[in-house]
């Protein structure tokens, strides 16, 4: 795969095979071209040149694309990128669950579980921009899980956040892998200690 942003090369002639069911990550400092990577394994970027396979098909074919993009999470870098400040914790996580078309009684059912899980609960009516940086990435994880995904992809999440949001950050995630042994994760980090706990 390579990707070009005008005369800058963010990927040139990258080859690799990431397992399933596992918790990958990508090491490597800032301006390598890992998020560039990353939207395009999610399907957020358009492929330039190159072939990618992601569950199952080429993410090049329209149709493969629009069938599996449902069953990719992704987070972009940045602490709350993918959420909408003026909207409640709870509102965050139901738009996302409308997204995907999930019925009324579902989604109520997932969003009281996930925000238990990750100890959002007494929060579910503050605004998303009212929140410290772990508890913005943890409701980024489940407006991100809230549709139940077959691969959930992380660009750098913990970046930004106090020691302590890192650490429950991570147990949280081991605790949802434990209940979805087949979910596959990708992560992009810079962090070492980070990426020793990885598969």
């Amino acid at each position: 795969v390579s990707l070009r942003y005008g005369k800058v090369a963010a990927l040139a002639q990258v080859t690799l095979d990431i397992p399933s069911g596992c918790l990958v990550g990508l090491i490597g400092p800032d301006g390598v071209g890992k998020s560039s990577l990353l939207s395009l394994i999610a399907g957020a970027r358009a492929l330039q040149s190159g072939r990618l396979d992601v569950l199952g098909g080429s993410m090049a074919n329209a149709a493969h694309r629009r069938s599996v993009c449902p069953r990719i999470a992704y987070m972009p870098q940045g602490l709350g990128k993918n959420l909408y400040p003026t909207l409640s914790v709870f509102e965050n996580i139901e738009f996302f669950a409308q997204l995907f078309g999930q019925e009324r009684a579902e989604r109520e059912r997932r969003i009281a579980d996930l925000v238990q899980t990750t100890g959002l609960a007494p929060f579910t009516d503050r605004p998303a921009g009212k929140l410290s940086g772990g508890m913005k990435q943890k409701l980024g994880l489940c407006c991100a899980l809230v549709h139940d995904p077959d691969l959930l992809i992380m660009d750098e999440p913990t970046t930004g956040i106090d020691p302590l949001s890192r650490r429950q950050f991570w147990e949280l995630i081991g605790r949802i892998r434990g209940g979805r042994p087949g979910m596959s994760v990708l992560v992009a980090t810079a962090d070492m200690e980070e990426a020793a706990g990885f598969d």
